[in-house]
């Protein structure tokens, strides 16, 4: 099943906007996070751990998992595929993880706000590595999916292959 040109071209603006929405975002994050780490200025390292709970549920998510969606339908609904080629379900796998990872981190920035809104609480507490190593990760992770998706590296999958010699079967048959 392929998508009218229209709609496939639709989906697949929506798909790089909320992709480079999401790159971006994580790049933000990244930033966020080197400076909570290294500010001196404890208004500054506060005001950093407010910001990222809410960017994270408010940007990071809804990006990640527009990503995720209108990328399953690109490939459902093109001849690329979503198990052809080993590139899409690379990107896939990686959208997935880095989604999930995501998700999961979140009880951390709640976590991290909460401690931050608090005038005399420690800020050592929240000066923590981790914000900036998983936005790292993830700004790399994206950057590969990114790649990924620009180059398109040939290789098709055990069922990539299996259904272009049906294909090529059914296009010889009389």
């Amino acid at each position: 099943m392929t998508m009218p040109p229209r709609l496939r071209r639709l989906m697949l603006t929506v798909h790089v906007v909320a992709s480079v929405g999401w790159l971006g975002a994580v790049g933000v994050f990244l930033v966020l996070a080197v400076v909570g780490l290294t500010s001196r200025d404890a208004q500054t390292v506060r005001g950093v751990y407010l910001v990222m709970e809410p960017a994270a549920w408010f940007a990071l998510v809804p990006l990640a998992i527009a990503s995720l969606v209108t990328g399953l339908i690109q490939s459902l609904g093109t001849a690329w595929g979503l198990f052809r080629h080993y590139w899409v379900l690379f990107k896939l796998l990686i959208t997935v993880f880095a989604s999930l990872v995501l998700l999961l981190y979140l009880a951390t920035f709640d976590a991290m706000a909460n401690i931050a809104a608090d005038p005399s609480t420690d800020l050592a507490i929240v000066r923590n590595p981790s914000p900036a190593l998983h936005a790292g990760a993830a700004l790399l992770l994206l950057l590969v999916a990114t790649v990924l998706a620009v180059y398109k590296p040939r290789g098709l999958t055990p069922y990539g292959v299996r259904k272009r010699r049906e294909e090529r079967r059914k296009a010889l048959a009389p």
